[in-house]
């Protein structure tokens, strides 16, 4: 018998694609019917519809399968309890073509790793959002773009 994948795809805002992700999870093996997806949610948010789906359809000898490993978490205790969750139930995870082992050291040290720069880049993405954020209307006020105030 061949192992079961499931598949899990996340995008964090309404104007980003799936479809390469979902590509991604095809070309990996894992059938249409077992791709699981949240769209418009970010990996901090544990609570995502799609992922308590795929983590609900995946069982002891399978394997879940996500892209990479930011689309299942974007933070270091999340990843870490995602993957001790699918440990302790016989599941495995593969992250893209990679299957992570967690009995083995250095699979460990890189999959913490990999969950560590994914939060990394996160907490990059909020802080630069909030920095356009907080200085929108200086920002706006230096353009040459048409608005309200400046008909040019």
């Amino acid at each position: 018998m061949t192992n079961m994948l499931t598949g899990y795809a996340r995008c964090s805002t309404d104007k980003q694609d799936l479809t390469a992700q979902r590509r991604a999870l095809l070309e990996l093996g894992v059938p249409e019917d077992r791709i699981y997806t949240d769209h418009g949610l970010t990996g901090r948010n544990r609570e995502r519809p799609g992922l308590h789906q795929a983590l609900a359809a995946v069982r002891a000898g399978e394997t879940l399968v996500v892209p990479k490993l930011d689309r299942l978490a974007r933070s270091v205790p999340d990843a870490r309890a995602i993957a001790d969750e699918l440990e302790k139930r016989g599941v495995s995870l593969a992250l893209g073509k990679q299957v992570y082992d967690p009995n083995d050291p250095m699979g460990r040290m890189f999959f913490n790793i990999l969950a560590t720069f994914a939060e990394f880049e996160s907490d990059l993405i909020r802080m630069r959002t909030r920095c356009v954020g907080d200085n929108l209307p200086t920002i706006l006020a230096n353009t040459n773009l048409p608005n309200s105030r400046n008909e040019e």
